[in-house]
């Protein structure tokens, strides 16, 4: 059963990690093995994922582990399902959002600062 996603615009690696009972090593291997999967990164280079990201997540776990199916057979059903509408959506961000999503970096980098001092 899915964990209910926190309301939060980002979630680092571990926080996806402890929502999904993911290992953060799977999570970066999917990465790589899934085009749809890639998290934001901040300035400081941690993953920033999306509450879209988690969902791809929950996809991609539902189809290796519940379905059985492998890589290969996991990409194309995440491809199948996620084409157009899904991909469009995903990387057409609007200008506010990304000036949304620079500040909310900056933000995480001036907390991250501060905790140091």
């Amino acid at each position: 059963m899915e964990a209910a996603i926190p309301d939060k615009l980002f979630f680092k690696i571990g926080e996806i990690a402890l929502i999904t009972a993911l290992r953060p090593s799977v999570l970066r291997y999917w990465e790589s093995e899934f085009a749809v999967l890639t998290p934001k990164k901040s300035r400081s280079g941690q993953r920033l994922y999306a509450k879209k990201d988690i969902e791809v997540i929950y996809e991609i776990k539902r189809l290796l582990y519940t379905e059985k199916l492998t890589i290969e057979g996991a990409r194309k059903k995440i491809a199948e399902g996620f084409n157009a509408a899904n991909l469009k959506t995903k990387d057409a961000e609007l200008p506010g959002e990304k000036l949304v999503i620079i500040l909310r970096e900056m933000a995480e980098e001036l907390k991250s600062l501060r905790n140091s001092l």
